[in-house]
């Protein structure tokens, strides 16, 4: 058996026997779906950074900008880095003619972003009520 016959091994191109080149509409289409969740990391992060820096404090409740702008800037470094393994895991399916894998970046944002909204419920009701 060749090297290049073997499973997992490279073929001329490079990549393993096992995989193949899928077709460029499908890769370019993965790749705009990543992007779009970088943009999302990316808006997350520039949210939690004005919140922080440029809100002014809730009168009564000091920590209140903390408490809403530091998750959401962690949740950007959490959706960079989850969108990436998405991508990678896509592509790899592609490649191998596997099933898509499915994503948890849905449901991370949506249970994440009413958690947020319920934290920054709390911090204006504490704020009109402690800062009268």
């Amino acid at each position: 058996m060749a090297a290049a016959d073997r499973p997992g091994d490279p073929g001329a191109d490079g990549t393993p026997a096992d995989e193949t080149e899928p077709d460029a509409r499908f890769t370019f289409a993965n790749e705009r779906t990543f992007l779009a969740w970088q943009r999302t990391a990316l808006a997350f992060v520039v949210a939690g950074l004005a919140i922080v820096q440029l809100l002014p404090p809730f009168p009564g409740v000091p920590w209140g900008r903390h408490a809403i702008g530091v998750p959401l800037i962690a949740l950007g470094a959490v959706i960079a880095a989850s969108g990436y393994r998405q991508w990678a895991r896509s592509q790899r399916a592609m490649r191998r003619s596997e099933p898509l894998p499915t994503s948890v970046l849905p449901q991370v944002l949506a249970v994440t972003i009413t958690g947020m909204a319920i934290v920054a419920a709390v911090v204006l009701l504490l704020s009109a009520i402690l800062g009268h």
